[in-house]
């Protein structure tokens, strides 16, 4: 019997795998937001189901503590899961900030990380789904047709590897109001675009929407107000996609 770190039985936990770059691992400051406190929430911690607290995707810091680890949307999702369920909820934090698509790709550390992680969960979880946001590090050098080819072969992949083609996939659009710093002009845009025209080629998948989300002073991160916001968007995708 493989102790999950928590009182209950083996696979009372729906769990869901979080992967793409910073703003699924959440850059949002501590103290803007209230801490999200539900006991039916959890996130994989070395190997085990601990009660959920932010930050739940612990990530690298970059430039010099500038996009440090923080709040994210994963939280404001898996509480409204939880409330709709009334059933434990489970992260598999995956997510890794400032990677691109070609990292993602079957065979690349970041996928096999990601379906290692999950199946660990799963001896103790049954599999809800995934959350996937990423696109700023790919808008740089925007090629939708690269992106597109590599996207479908990540999710397809993925989902076969963990016996997931129709459990649900809920993708995020990018920030339309990322500083002019980073050089990206319209990118952002067309990658959103993009987003939509994948989720509609590939079964059980939707687009949570990032219209009107405020970033923080870094012009790239969501803040923690809007990750709170962007994950109950998710979350009412993922309402839509199972029908309740």
């Amino acid at each position: 019997m493989i102790k999950d770190g928590i009182s209950k039985g083996e696979n009372n936990i729906r769990s869901f795998l979080m992967i793409g770059q910073s703003n699924m691992s959440g850059r949002g400051e501590f103290g803007d937001v209230p801490p999200i406190k539900n006991e039916l929430c959890f996130m994989l911690r070395m190997g085990r189901w601990q009660p959920m607290s932010e930050p739940i995707n612990v990530d690298r810091d970059i430039l010099n503590i500038r996009f440090h680890s923080g709040i994210g949307l994963a939280a404001s999702f898996a509480d409204e899961v939880a409330k709709l369920t009334n059933s434990a909820v489970g992260l598999i934090p995956c997510a890794d900030g400032g990677t691109g698509i070609s990292q993602w790709q079957p065979g690349e550390v970041l996928f096999d990380h990601a379906v290692m992680m999950t199946r660990l969960a799963l001896r103790t979880s049954e599999f809800g789904g995934i959350i996937w946001h990423q696109g700023e590090n790919d808008c740089g050098n925007f090629d939708a047709d690269s992106y597109r080819k590599m996207f479908l072969n990540t999710m397809t992949a993925l989902r076969k590897e963990l016996d997931a083609e129709k459990l649900p996939l809920i993708i995020g659009e990018l920030s339309e109001s990322i500083s002019d710093e980073y050089k990206l002009g319209d990118n952002p845009q067309k990658m959103n675009v993009l987003l939509h025209s994948l989720a509609a080629e590939l079964p059980n998948c939707a687009v949570a929407p990032a219209k009107e989300l405020e970033l923080k002073p870094d012009g790239l991160h969501f803040n923690a107000v809007s990750c709170r916001e962007l994950g109950r968007r998710y979350f009412q995708k993922y309402r839509e996609l199972i029908g309740k």
